[in-house]
C-alpha cells in the first residue's frame, strides 16, 4: 500500500478550505483517508499564522514510516522544516512553442516588408 501525504478539499464554491491527510494513494481526492494531519486556508494571508496548521509529530511519524508528500505539502512540510523540498528547474518549459514562433517570423517578415515599401515611396 502506497501512502501519501496530501490535500483533500473542503469549503464551499469558490471558498476552498483544504484539510492535510494520509491517504492511501489509489484513493479519491475527497474521499477516505487514513489520518487528518492538517489544515491549509489558501483564503488568509500568506503571513498569516492560522493559513497552515499542520500537526508536526504526526507528519514525523507518517514521513519515517515511507508516506511520500505531494509538491504542495511538501512545501509546507519544508516551511515547518520537516522536510527539505527541492526546488523544480525546467527552463525548456518557458521557451516559446512552434505556433509562436512562426507567428513572430510572420510578423518579422510583415514589418521587414512594410518598411522597404515605406522607404521606397518617400524617394519617388
Amino acid at each position: 500500500m502506497s501512502v501519501k501525504i496530501r490535500l483533500s478539499r473542503g469549503g464551499t464554491k469558490k471558498r476552498p478550505y483544504y484539510y492535510i491527510v494520509v491517504a492511501d494513494s489509489a484513493s479519491p481526492r475527497d474521499g477516505r483517508y487514513i489520518e487528518q494531519i492538517g489544515t491549509h486556508n489558501p483564503l488568509l494571508a500568506k503571513d498569516n499564522a492560522d493559513r497552515v496548521k499542520l500537526d508536526v509529530e504526526r507528519a514525523k511519524h507518517w514521513l519515517s514510516v515511507g508516506a511520500q508528500p505531494t509538491d504542495r505539502v511538501a512545501r509546507f512540510l519544508d516551511a515547518a522544516g520537516l522536510a527539505k523540498r527541492v526546488a523544480s528547474n525546467n527552463p525548456a518549459k518557458a521557451k516559446p512553442k512552434k505556433k509562436r514562433l512562426e507567428r513572430e517570423a510572420a510578423q518579422a517578415e510583415a514589418a521587414a516588408k512594410k518598411a522597404e515599401g515605406g522607404e521606397a515611396k518617400p524617394a519617388a
